[in-house]
């Protein structure tokens, strides 16, 4: 793709309209691209890399436009990382999905597709796959070597189920990557404490994938106990994060590895939740409300809201509060040796 054409995809500016008829073939990193390669930088921390650059053309802001070496087309817009995104997709397609391990199409020899199961053309099941009574898969599907899907699941069009993943009891949406080991409509953790012990309450909700979500490696989503759990529209899942029976999240979210959120909590649209943090049950997150990594959220949180730590609240009082902790701890070690403490 010429750079002409580039930057027009990606709504950005070439600096130098000479670079126009510069054709670009692939992506790399900021200190790794070369010719025929195009690359972002994000911000000035990235200002050792990018004024030693060599790559074909760099999208950057256009404060940083100054910055870019002689002899590499600038490609300057607001967000240099999202355009780069829309530009690896066009120009490395492949990597947009998880790739197959098989190069066949339909249904695998050693698959395992009950006879009630509705396929539409062009769904494909790899080797050892199992799909359960009454499912149903939407055409250019594809359920990936050893997944399971189980019976009365359906799955919209053009989806990818890892391999190993188990979806159950689930109503997946359309363009949904679900990936490797993943397990999606298992019971959720519901008990009552009685005489006898502990009773399980039955489970027996579903859960709901909305279109364009991504579901992170050995992420879990438990089925809802009477109601469903529900996933929004484009939102995207890091791996191994816990999601609880009764859990409704909103469109366009992100949540990162390691995050826990307990039944019935409620997550608006656009919200993002930083790395291992926690997520009490019963409470709302607000919409485009932000967690920084490692925040215990014990309630609810307005909408727009930055919040972190332990508990969470907002942020400039969590980063007060550990900064007077930081000076309590390590500006009285400092004293010491200095000997103004005996």
């Amino acid at each position: 793709m010429s750079l002409s054409d580039l930057s027009g995809l990606c709504g950005a500016e070439l600096a130098d309209p000479s670079f126009a008829g510069r054709m670009v073939t692939g992506i790399a990193s900021l200190a790794r691209a070369g010719e025929g390669e195009v690359t972002f930088a994000n911000s000035r921390r990235a200002l050792p890399e990018l004024i030693k650059s060599r790559a074909a053309a760099v999208f950057v802001t256009d404060k940083l436009a100054g910055n870019v070496p002689a002899g590499v087309a600038a490609l300057v817009v607001r967000a240099p990382q999202t355009a780069f995104a829309r530009a690896a997709a066009v120009l490395v397609p492949l990597a947009v999905k998880p790739l197959r391990l098989t190069a066949g199409n339909g249904v695998a020899e050693t698959a395992i597709v009950d006879p009630s199961a509705l396929l539409e053309d062009g769904v494909v099941v790899e080797a050892f796959a199992v799909i359960g009574a009454g499912a149903e898969i939407g055409a250019g599907s594809v359920i990936a070597s050893g997944a399971a899907v189980g019976a009365g699941t359906r799955i919209g069009r053009d989806c990818h189920i890892g391999h190993g993943a188990t979806v159950q009891h689930a109503l997946i949406g359309n363009n949904v990557i679900i990936h490797p080991g993943a397990r999606i409509g298992q019971d959720g953790f519901g008990y009552a404490p009685g005489p006898r012990g502990l009773e399980k309450i039955p489970q027996i909700g579903r859960v709901i994938v909305q279109d364009h979500v991504e579901i992170g490696a050995n992420t879990a989503i438990d089925r809802g106990a009477l109601d469903d759990t529900v996933i929004g529209e484009g939102t995207k899942i890091d791996n191994l994060v816990q999601i609880a029976h009764n859990v409704r999240i909103g469109r366009y979210c992100v949540i990162v590895s390691q995050v826990g959120i307990a039944g019935s909590a409620t997550i608006g649209d656009r919200v993002m939740i930083g790395g291992a943090s926690g997520i009490n049950g019963h409470v709302t997150i607000g919409d485009g409300a932000q967690l920084a990594a490692l925040s215990g959220v014990a309630g609810d949180v307005p909408a727009g809201a930055l919040w972190g730590g332990q508990p969470a609240r907002p942020m400039r009082g969590f980063l007060r509060d550990a900064a007077a902790a930081n000076e309590r701890a390590f500006g009285r070690q400092d004293r010491k040796k200095s000997g103004e403490e005996t």
